[in-house]
């Protein structure tokens, strides 16, 4: 069983952490390997919301169907595949450190025969990809800038407020 853990700080409200990471829509922008996904059920990203992803793993075009296991606003969000190569169990942690938001990253996944490789060479890739991942969430996040109500852009004027 392959078991990664890891964290970043970013510079970014926890609100705004938490909404980007659990929206699964947002998944390709900032994991490595994803082309798309999409929620298969209403809500939220609410416990038992449904999502599946395609993406790309180690040269194949994987599709996978997750469940969501784990819900506290602002606080965790998890969730566990339901079929595709590997069985896995993400979950996500927030907290506040420094005017800063913590965020780690924790899964646990099976690789039993997934594609002939073997599991020290794959927890090798995923650690990377990990790492990559959190890297580009926080510089994603990082350069969004946040403006003031009094500067948003009106939608039906094409002007600034």
């Amino acid at each position: 069983m392959i078991d990664l853990n890891m964290s970043t700080m970013i510079y970014r409200p926890i609100k705004q952490v938490f909404d980007f990471v659990i929206t699964p829509e947002n998944d390709f922008q900032w994991q490595y390997g994803t082309l798309a996904t999409a929620r298969l059920s209403e809500g939220a990203g609410t416990i038992g919301t449904f999502f599946r992803s395609i993406g790309h793993l180690m040269g194949y075009r994987v599709l996978s169907t997750f469940v969501v296991t784990e819900y506290e606003p602002n606080k965790r969000y998890g969730f566990k595949s339901l079929s595709g190569p590997l069985n896995s169990q993400t979950s996500y942690f927030f907290e506040i450190a420094n005017s800063n938001t913590k965020i780690t990253i924790s899964t646990q996944a099976n690789v039993a025969n997934f594609f002939q490789v073997e599991e020290s060479i794959l927890e090798k890739k995923m650690r990377k990809q990990l790492k990559e991942n959190l890297a580009m969430l926080k510089d994603l996040l990082e350069a969004q800038r946040t403006l003031p109500v009094s500067e948003t852009v009106s939608l039906t004027h094409g002007k600034v407020n």
